[in-house]
């Protein structure tokens, strides 16, 4: 590597930051593990999930899409709270007629 010159003369213990490309030396750490971040290590996606997550959605799920879209535009709320979401929810027809079960 070249050093730098001023006035006709090297100078010395300037490092060329111009030359080379500084991008083969930044490590991506985000890759290293291969695991989705978001959802912990170990953790895996239910099928239900998966699919909505990577677009292929039930007609359920994007009739709930398309309801909580409907009610942000008409009352201008860009995050409704979990209170509007029940009450969409119950708008569109769902209640609650089985015993609880366990959340995936």
């Amino acid at each position: 590597m070249d050093k730098p010159i001023v006035d006709g003369a090297p100078i010395e213990g300037m490092i060329e930051r111009r030359s080379g490309d500084r991008r083969k030396s930044v490590v991506d750490r985000r890759a290293g593990g291969g695991l989705d971040r978001r959802r912990g290590p170990g953790r895996r996606r239910s099928d239900d999930r998966r699919s909505a997550e990577e677009g292929e959605m039930n007609p359920e799920q994007f009739e709930f899409i398309m309801a909580v879209n409907e009610y942000k535009k008409v009352n201008r709320r860009p995050f409704p709270s979990w209170t509007e979401i029940l009450d969409i929810v119950t708008a569109l027809g769902y209640r609650k007629v089985a015993d609880r079960q366990e959340i995936r």
